[in-house]
């Protein structure tokens, strides 16, 4: 079956277990659309018009007790086969719905119309994404303009990126090679060119290829120069003058706001603590905090983020 030309290529485990799903979801398509066609010719046949059949036969007690127990056996069975389908299906889908915790994290930002991603390292792409063999990646995605949708078929995955929003996507590639990456979800003029590709290499040429873009610093490093740039360590620094929370030890933690709700402290919540800071105020603090929506790109809002991030391990008795 995989060498047949219409059926696409598997490149993770996760792309068999979604097809075996799929094709048993067919066949039983396949074979309840069979039945109700066999039946209706047979129907057909029996009861047309002028043939002897018995249409005004009266059914007796033994007859309605068969008939229940018919009813009974094409009540339950089709809701047996619907709930072992669901929960089958279901266990698929909170499987890959939370990427591991030692993932590894990839920036990806859509945009009218191409796709731009930064490794931690620094390293960025355009329309290419180069993957270690055999490790989870974790995709933190958000578009600067429309909806768009990062779609891996190889992988049987897409998830839709949203202005404004942070949406996750992982997966784990098992087959070394090039696969196509797309925009699924139509996003202007363009929308067809926006593709790409997707590099599944060794780890140990993936580290080297790695190693190639170390001429730039790191995201957290240029988050941090950022951070400097646009005046946010008059407020939130070691030393600043202005009363403003701590970003040490932040991410990841939940947050207390002023009416009395609780967050964590995310990439969404970053995010938004700095294009919508009037959105969630922290408890104890003033609404002081002016907004940075205009001002500051996507890309750079996650350079910022994964700086914020780098503080762990600045907080006392933080673990990376």
């Amino acid at each position: 079956m995989l060498n047949f030309p219409l059926f696409p290529e598997r490149a993770s485990a996760l792309a068999a277990r979604v097809d075996s799903v799929f094709f048993v979801w067919l066949a039983l398509a396949g074979a309840v659309a069979l039945s109700v066609a066999v039946l209706i010719v047979v129907f057909a046949i029996r009861f047309r018009r002028g043939s002897p059949a018995d249409r005004n036969r009266e059914s007796g007690p033994a007859r309605r007790q068969k008939d229940r127990r018919m009813e009974i056996a094409w009540t339950l069975t089709p809701l047996a086969i619907f709930f072992t389908m669901f929960a089958w299906a279901a266990s698929l889908y909170y499987d890959h719905a939370a990427p591991p915790g030692d993932a590894m994290e990839i920036y990806v930002v859509g945009k009218q119309w191409m796709w731009t991603l930064q490794h931690a390292s620094g390293r960025r792409e355009i329309n290419e994404l180069h993957v270690p063999l055999g490790r989870p990646v974790k995709l933190v995605m958000t578009s600067q303009d429309v909806i768009h949708d990062f779609s891996l078929p190889v992988f049987r995955i897409k998830q839709d990126v949203l202005p404004g929003r942070y949406t996750t996507l992982w997966f784990t590639a098992d087959r070394q090679g090039d696969y196509h990456l797309f925009c699924s979800q139509y996003c202007g003029t363009d929308h067809s060119r926006m593709v790409g590709r997707v590099v599944v290499m060794a780890p140990a040429a993936f580290a080297e290829w790695l190693a190639g873009g170390s001429g730039s610093p790191t995201m957290a490093a240029q988050g941090a120069a950022l951070f400097r740039q646009y005046g946010c360590s008059g407020c939130h620094g070691a030393n600043a003058s202005v009363r403003a929370p701590k970003l040490e030890g932040l991410f990841g933690r939940p947050v207390q706001l002023a009416d009395g709700s609780s967050v964590i402290a995310d990439e969404r919540y970053i995010h938004d603590s700095v294009m919508l800071p009037a959105k969630e105020i922290v408890a104890g603090y003033a609404p002081i905090m002016p907004s940075f929506q205009g001002q500051i790109g996507e890309d750079e809002l996650q350079d910022i983020i994964e700086y914020v991030k780098s503080l762990r391990a600045a907080a006392p008795g933080a673990t990376r």
